[in-house]
């Protein structure tokens, strides 16, 4: 099984491919005549559903937005934990 090369597609253009099938146009049809895949339509449809935006971003739930600022701060919390101690054996040594 061969795989097909990563396509990128505009904004306008997902747009246009919602409209189509708010206005009634089978998804099936739709995934066919313009060569996507399912789940890439699917997910299209639900991000302009949830914030009339495609972008990942705009779409992540409060959990999802709360996990990515915990990692970062844990993050920066494990560099000044390193910091302090790198200081702590440099003072120990004076």
């Amino acid at each position: 099984m061969t795989r097909r090369p990563r396509r990128t597609f505009t904004t306008d253009f997902k747009h246009q491919i919602v409209l189509l099938y708010k206005q009634g146009k089978p998804a099936k049809d739709i995934i066919r005549e313009y060569d996507l895949t399912e789940s890439t339509f699917h997910k299209w449809v639900s991000y302009y559903n949830q914030s009339k935006s495609f972008s990942e971003k705009d779409n992540r739930t409060p959990e999802q937005l709360e996990l990515i600022r915990l990692k970062k701060e844990n993050e920066q919390l494990k560099m000044e934990n390193d910091i302090l101690k790198q200081a702590a054996l440099i003072m120990g040594r004076k």
